[in-house]
């Protein structure tokens, strides 16, 4: 029988206890959630399934509004390919687990650290986001997103590309990357011209928030469903044998509520002169050019450009300025370099353009 002193027990239990909390530490900053700092119990940022014929993805982060990182596109990518290649799966579901948030977007904390100190994942981030985005628009299997939540930034890349969007009256949308020294980006530069009028360019300098109804009034969401009958319309269609895209639209039209197509909103002048003047200068610039050059660009081609704005922003100083202001400190007082449209000059935003040479962003 081993005998120890009750002080070295205490020292052994105090030096197991310390290294479990580091190892859980390390894995937070690897992306991971730990839900027991004792035992040390990975969640998984994804959860990947198949459920009938239906091959379903679950972003599952609610702790921190489902953010999208580099592990979880990592996940992601090769399991959507695969399943497209799949004679057995016939639907592709996303949605986001917590009830909060489907994807409040990327993790923009980690890019900015990476970005400050030369870390590859600045590029490597953005390089396989865009192309998780492009392999969700080309996807040839019927590609839905639940889009019940907060959806923004990254989150918006996850569902807008698919063929079929279903928002509910809990749903947020928005695209705020000019308030933190971004762009629209994730294929923004392909869906925002494309939406009715210029609802795409406000949406897109402004950052504005839709809400439920108006997130399919605006053409962002294909379908409107309550959030009620969500859980039946999942149970209805992972049951789906072998369905073809109108079989499951046809499902999709038999949940929805019917809204108004014609979104009426004004905004007064004074109340959108206050939010632009709180944009950061370069990205305003950067996105209008984005948005008018994405107006007659493929899917592909826009994805190319925006990975040079993005490469752009991580060289310039803006989006450490802005993530500072919004997200760290929160004081929502950036100080933009420069800090006027009319200095930023014209020269700057085509150069935020030019080609990455072999950096560029390839399919």
């Amino acid at each position: 029988m081993l005998c120890v002193h009750p002080v070295e027990l205490i020292m052994l239990t105090t030096t197991v206890s310390s290294r479990l909390r580091s190892v859980c530490r390390l894995q937070r900053i690897q992306g991971h959630m730990v839900s027991n700092p004792l035992s040390c119990t990975v969640e998984p940022g994804v959860l990947l399934e198949k459920v009938g014929s239906a091959g379903v993805i679950t972003i599952n982060r609610p702790k921190v509004l489902n953010a999208l990182n580099l592990p979880m596109i990592r996940q992601i990518y090769p399991q959507l390919k695969k399943w497209e290649n799949d004679n057995e799966t016939d639907i592709v579901i996303v949605r986001g687990a917590g009830g909060k948030a489907f994807c409040a977007g990327g993790d923009i904390r980690a890019v900015t650290e990476a970005g400050k100190v030369g870390d590859p994942l600045a590029e490597d981030f953005f390089r396989e986001e865009y192309i998780l985005n492009n392999a969700i628009g080309t996807c040839r299997k019927p590609y839905i997103a639940l889009i019940e939540g907060i959806t923004m930034g990254g989150g918006v890349g996850l569902s807008v590309h698919g063929r079929f969007r279903v928002a509910t009256e809990k749903t947020l949308f928005a695209m705020p990357e000019t308030a933190i020294g971004l762009f629209p980006d994730v294929g923004g530069g392909h869906f925002l011209p494309r939406l009715r009028g210029k609802l795409g360019l406000f949406l897109a300098l402004t950052g504005f928030r839709l809400k439920g109804r108006d997130v399919q009034r605006a053409g962002v969401a294909t379908h409107f469903v309550e959030s009620k009958k969500i859980p039946e319309l999942e149970k209805e269609l992972v049951e789906m044998k072998s369905p073809s895209a109108a079989d499951v639209s046809r499902v999709l039209d038999s949940y929805q509520s019917q809204v108004r197509i014609l979104l009426h909103r004004r905004v007064p002048c004074c109340l959108l002169f206050q939010t632009l003047s709180r944009m950061s200068p370069t990205s305003l610039k950067i996105t209008y050019k984005q948005l008018k050059a994405g107006a007659t660009m493929s899917l592909q081609d826009v994805l190319v450009m925006e990975y040079r704005l993005s490469q752009a922003c991580m060289r310039g100083c803006d989006f450490y300025e802005g993530v500072r202001a919004v997200l760290v400190d929160k004081d929502q007082n950036p100080k933009w370099k420069p800090s006027t449209l009319e200095e930023v000059s014209e020269q700057a935003v085509e150069q935020c353009f030019s080609s990455l040479g072999d950096k560029d962003l390839t399919f």
